[in-house]
């Protein structure tokens, strides 16, 4: 038997990519109707606050909040206003300024790792890495407690860098179980993107695949007459809940890019990030809880060396173009007040300038922007120092962040969870295994 957070199961052991590939005629027999059975055994609080969906904008290296939102004189770019008096930005944010009503920049977020495979896992989960566990990530746990709507998978992140093993370690369920995993996507703005196991083969009709579960219920039959399981009398429903996930046009219909304009597209922007970006904000439409969108090359953030040049000219253009297109798309939508979106990495950059011309790691102080979901806009959270270095003023951490995002979401952000080995681990963890507190300013 193994365990399954705190559930127990019989069936064989069920690898990672199985829960992912959700059109294998596999899982209609049984993989994915036993996701479904665990999705409704482990359950989720309904959600009462506004927020409905969470997008993650995954900056991945750590992008300079000192070049980008904290200015600050020992920058190489110059502050400009944004749309709300007294807040400023880089002027290399010009379209996102023309969006501070809607954002709010925190300044102060502390956090305690500099390395980056330790600080996404914290930045990820809010626990510090453990040989010993892994824990379950932001995106996991919104999953597990609002539960999934039309039949869309509740947590995709995409693209898919192809280190397939970073992804589950950091952004995955844990013990939580192998459902909540995000569904990785491959990237979008690719000429050939498509998600083929949302489709059947071609050999395979619905009409073909029906006769298939029917010959299957007769062998249930048997086997039940046999051996009586507690959930044994639910099984047909989750199987029909399952085809609908595989045979419903409309789930189809999400992950198609080719429903948008061409103008729509290049609002985004022809790119990796652009195109993660809206086909978030088609699943979060369609249903989907969480979408971490990752359009940026592994670890692309990094800038060690010639930081201005690649903040200037490779990074933050499309990170400008794409967030505000965005914001501006799912306010127009009515969907921004619903859907919370985040933008951060890691962490952020040192205040000094190596003699690569670079910015290296800097946990110490770093800056947050979100906005949506209810979130009061327009707005800055805590200050740095003079360089942007150290907090100088309402010190922000990690579990205060999810606190603010679980309580937007109507997610009691005080709740454990307890792991098979009886440990209970907080969903809003903060530093020295406090509990986060929700931003007062934002909620």
């Amino acid at each position: 038997m193994r365990n399954i957070g705190c559930l127990a199961s019989d069936d064989p052991i069920l690898r990672r990519r199985d829960f992912l590939r959700v059109g294998s005629l596999s899982l209609l027999g049984v993989s994915l109707s036993q996701f479904l059975r665990l999705q409704e055994a482990l359950g989720g609080t309904s959600a009462s606050g506004k927020a409905r969906a969470c997008i993650l904008l995954w900056l991945e290296g750590g992008p300079s909040q000192i070049d980008m939102w904290d200015p600050k004189p020992n920058s190489s770019f110059r502050p400009i206003a944004t749309n709300v008096a007294g807040i400023q930005v880089s002027e290399m944010l010009p379209k996102t300024a023309r969006h501070m009503d809607k954002l709010a920049i925190i300044r102060s977020l502390h956090t305690l790792e500099n390395n980056h495979p330790q600080a996404t896992h914290y930045a990820a989960t809010g626990h510090l890495p453990n040989p010993a566990m892994r824990f379950p990530s932001l995106g996991s746990i919104v999953a597990k407690e609002l539960g999934p709507r039309n039949n869309l998978p509740p947590y995709v992140l995409q693209p898919d860098t192809g280190n397939d093993t970073f992804f589950i370690d950091h952004f995955g369920a844990a013990f939580v179980g192998n459902q909540y995993d995000p569904m990785v996507l491959p990237d979008p703005s690719q000429p050939d993107f498509e998600v083929p196991d949302l489709r059947l083969p071609k050999s395979i009709t619905p009409e073909r695949l029906q006769d298939r579960l029917s010959f299957r219920k007769v062998v249930e039959k048997v086997y039940r007459d046999k051996v009586q399981k507690a959930e044994s009398g639910r099984m047909d429903t989750f199987t029909q809940q399952a085809l609908k996930m595989v045979l419903n046009p409309a789930v189809k219909d999400a992950f198609d890019l080719s429903k948008e304009s061409t103008k729509t597209r290049e609002t985004y922007g022809l790119h990796g990030f652009g195109q993660s970006a809206l086909l978030a904000r088609r699943l979060v439409e369609a249903g989907s809880r969480f979408v971490t969108a990752a359009g940026y090359k592994y670890n692309e953030w990094d800038t060690h060396s010639d930081n201005d040049r690649r903040h200037r000219d490779i990074l933050v253009p499309p990170f400008d173009q794409t967030f505000s297109a965005l914001l501006e798309d799912l306010d127009q939508r009515g969907l921004l007040a619903t859907t919370l979106v985040i933008a951060m990495g890691e962490f952020g950059r040192g205040p000094q300038v190596n003699p690569g011309n670079g910015r290296d790691h800097w946990p110490q102080c770093w800056s947050v922007v979100l906005g949506g979901g209810g979130l009061a806009g327009g707005q800055v959270v805590g200050a740095s120092d003079e360089r942007g270095g150290y907090v100088a003023d309402r010190q922000v951490t990690i579990g205060d962040l999810f606190a603010t995002l679980y309580k937007a979401l109507g997610v009691d952000w005080e709740k454990t969870y307890m792991t098979p080995i009886g440990r209970p681990i907080k969903i809003a963890n903060s530093i020295g295994d406090a509990t986060g507190i929700p931003i007062k300013e934002l909620i």
